[in-house]
C-alpha cells in the first residue's frame, strides 16, 4: 500500500510586476504538485495580461477579495517594497502563508511586526533568497554541518552590479521611504543572505556606504568588515557602480576554498572547489553533475513545497529573514555614525530600527522622515 499523493497546492500572486514572473514560471515548471490559482493588481490590464499568458483563472483587483475567498495556500508578493509587510499581514491573518520577495521588510520594527503577527497566528512569512537552495549551495551547507571543511577563516561576499540612471525613473526605486535603502537592500542582500546561511551568525561589523554617482536618495555602494561568532573575518561589497558586473562569494575553510562567481544566479559549473594540501580526498565529496539548473524562485519554492505538503516548517521564515535584515540595518547603522555595530544592538529607541537610514543620511540635505507615510 502507497502513501495517496499530496493534492496539489494552490497559489496567488499579489503585483503582476516583472519579478511575478518569476514567480508564475517557478509555479508552472513544479505542476502539478502545485498551480497558479488567483492573481491580484490595481492594474487592470497588466493583471488580465499576465493571467491570460500563465493561464490563471481568476484576477483581482483588490487583495482583500483574493483574501474572503480563502483560495491560496500560498501567497507570493510581488509588489514594491513599501507594502510587503502589510500584505503579508492581511494574508497571515487570513490563515494564508506568504512568501514575500526582498528585502522583506522596510526597517527591523516593521518585521518585528510580521513576526509577532506570524507567531500569534502560527501561518509562516517567508523571504525569497533563492541563493541557499541552489544545488551548490546546498552542498556547501552540508558539508560545513558535517564539519567537512574545517572551521571557516576569511570570505568575500561581492555584488558588483552596474544600473544608469534610467534604472531609478520609477518612483519607488532608490528611495529610502518605499525601497528601503540601496544596493544593501535591494541588491547585495541576496548575497550576503547566502554568506549568513554558511557561516552563521555574526558577532560585529564596521562599515561604509556612499552616494558615488546616481541619482537616488540611497547609497549606490555600501562595504562592511564582518566578524563572526565562530572568528571568521568578511568583506560583504555591494555596489550599483561596477559596469564589470559579477556575484562572487568565497569562503576560505581550514581544509578547503569554496566559492561561486555568477551574476544573477548560478549552475554547478559556476563553482570551484580547492581543497587544502592533505585534504585532497575533499574534492570527491564535492564532486557533482556541472549541469544542475539554474540557481533560482524554482529551487527554493520546490523545497516550501516540499515542506507544507508534508507538514514542516519551510524556509526562509521570518527568523532567519530577520537577521539577514539585522545584518543590513547594521551596515547602514555602522556608516552612517561611524562606528562598530555589534549584533543585536539596534534596539529600544535606536532610530535605526524604525528605518534604515536612521535620520542620519549624511549627504541628505534634509533628513529623511524616520516613519514611512501610509
Amino acid at each position: 500500500m502507497t502513501d495517496a499523493t499530496p493534492a496539489a497546492l494552490r497559489s496567488a500572486i499579489i503585483g503582476t510586476g516583472g519579478i511575478a514572473h518569476a514567480h508564475a514560471q517557478a509555479i508552472a515548471d513544479l505542476a502539478p504538485r502545485i498551480g497558479l490559482a488567483a492573481v491580484v493588481d490595481i492594474d487592470g490590464d497588466r493583471a488580465r495580461a499576465f493571467a491570460e499568458r500563465f493561464d490563471v483563472p481568476a484576477v483581482y483587483a483588490d487583495v482583500d477579495a483574493l483574501l474572503a475567498q480563502g483560495t491560496a495556500d500560498l501567497v507570493h508578493i510581488c509588489t514594491p517594497p513599501q507594502t510587503h509587510v502589510p500584505l503579508a499581514i492581511a494574508a497571515l491573518r487570513a490563515g494564508m502563508p506568504a512568501l514575500i520577495e526582498k528585502p522583506t521588510a522596510l526597517s527591523l520594527a516593521e518585521m518585528d511586526e510580521l513576526v509577532a503577527v506570524s507567531r500569534e497566528t502560527g501561518v509562516p512569512a517567508l523571504t525569497v533568497y533563492q541563493h541557499r537552495f541552489g544545488a551548490g549551495a546546498q552542498r556547501l551547507m552540508r558539508l560545513v554541518r558535517e564539519g567537512l571543511l574545517g572551521r571557516p577563516l576569511v570570505a568575500t561576499c561581492e555584488t558588483l552590479w552596474h544600473r544608469g540612471p534610467e534604472y531609478f525613473d520609477l518612483p519607488w526605486r532608490g528611495r529610502w521611504h518605499v525601497e528601503g535603502g540601496g544596493p544593501t537592500m535591494g541588491h547585495g542582500i541576496h548575497q550576503f543572505d547566502l554568506l549568513l546561511a554558511v557561516l552563521g551568525p555574526w558577532a560585529r561589523l564596521t562599515a561604509f556606504a556612499a552616494r558615488q554617482q546616481l541619482p537616488t536618495d540611497t547609497e549606490d555602494v555600501s562595504m562592511a568588515l564582518v566578524e563572526f561568532d565562530n572568528g571568521a573575518l568578511a568583506t560583504v561589497v555591494n555596489s550599483l557602480v561596477s559596469p564589470r558586473e559579477t556575484s562572487r562569494l568565497r569562503v576560505d575553510f581550514a581544509h578547503a576554498t569554496v566559492e561561486v562567481e555568477h551574476l544573477y544566479g548560478y549552475t554547478d559549473a559556476d563553482w570551484t572547489f580547492t581543497p587544502a594540501p592533505g585534504h585532497e580526498h575533499l574534492a570527491e565529496r564535492w564532486a557533482s553533475d556541472p549541469h544542475e539548473p539554474v540557481s533560482s524562485h524554482r529551487a527554493q519554492l520546490a523545497a516550501i513545497v516540499d515542506a507544507l505538503q508534508a507538514g514542516a516548517a519551510p524556509g526562509v521564515d521570518v527568523d532567519d529573514g530577520r537577521r539577514t535584515l539585522e545584518f543590513a540595518a547594521a551596515t547602514y547603522a555602522s556608516a552612517f555614525r561611524g562606528t562598530p555595530v555589534r549584533a543585536g544592538e539596534i534596539a529600544g529607541d535606536d532610530p535605526f530600527l524604525r528605518s534604515m537610514h536612521g535620520g542620519a543620511v549624511p549627504w541628505a540635505p534634509v533628513k529623511p522622515p524616520m516613519e514611512d507615510p501610509r
